[in-house]
């Protein structure tokens, strides 16, 4: 029987966007924004201009024929198409592991909001930058859960009849990945493990969901998803706060 709230748990994500314009928490939404916007501009522009060159060459090769060398207007649709996509399922990706140090921090400035209590002590700079290696490491092992998970889906898409099913598992699949891939945050911050993780929000799957499925749609939007991830990394806190606090001390959870 599935457990937790699905209607609570699609509150989480609005609590997240009105924490995220706490003055204590600011900083730490604006620092891995910038970093985001700059390093997809930059990468929205080399694919511009390497795009640019590939239709100039399949211009070239195609005969000398007005209407179909009128058609390089649909391989810039294309191309916008292709921006959306990336947008859409590469961003959160990217995104995570360029910020997981400061979301990790912010996941912990949020719960000291939200609860008055210390998570840890040390909160000096230096502190976040030795953190790197790790906070890169627990995206890692969300990628390495992610992808296998994603070629059975991919390949239940190519079976005929079954594949009308795919999209709804799709879409489950990653609104479950969405509650584990933000409630990760506080999850470390108290060292509780990977696995334990899943089997907390397991617990209460029917509230994970409801936190994942709005998040996954806004990280379909372009602009609104640059601003999401810190919404949902404190939305997530929210959730953890009250979904898991029984939970939050007992030693079998911890790595």
């Amino acid at each position: 029987m599935l457990k937790g709230n699905f209607f609570r748990g699609l509150g989480y994500l609005g609590d997240g966007f009105g924490l995220i314009r706490q003055p204590g928490l600011r900083l730490f939404v604006v620092i891995p924004l910038v970093i985001n916007v700059l390093l997809f501009g930059l990468l929205f522009y080399f694919l511009a201009e390497g795009f640019t060159v590939m239709i100039a060459t399949a211009m070239a090769w195609l005969p000398d024929w007005a209407w179909l060398q009128a058609l390089d207007w649909l391989f810039w649709l294309l191309y916008g198409v292709f921006i959306l996509l990336l947008l859409a399922y590469g961003f959160v990706i990217v995104a995570n592991l360029i910020g997981s140090p400061f979301y990790g921090y912010l996941a912990e400035l949020t719960e000291k909001h939200l609860t008055g209590q210390e998570v840890t002590t040390d909160d000096s700079w230096a502190a976040i930058l030795k953190d790197i290696p790790r906070a890169f490491w627990r995206e890692v092992q969300k990628i390495l859960y992610y992808l296998p998970r994603a070629l059975v889906l991919v390949v239940i898409g190519l079976i005929p009849v079954v594949n009308l099913i795919a999209a709804v598992l799709w879409f489950g699949f990653n609104s479950w990945m969405m509650a584990l891939q933000y409630v990760d945050y506080p999850a470390d911050n108290h060292k509780v493990s990977f696995p334990a993780l899943r089997q907390l929000l397991a617990d209460t799957r029917l509230s994970a969901l409801g936190f994942g499925l709005p998040v996954a749609l806004a990280a379909m939007v372009p602009i609104l998803n640059l601003v999401v991830v810190p919404a949902a990394v404190c939305g997530a806190t929210v959730y953890w706060v009250r979904e898991n606090r029984s939970a939050i001390q007992s030693p079998a959870l911890t790595r």
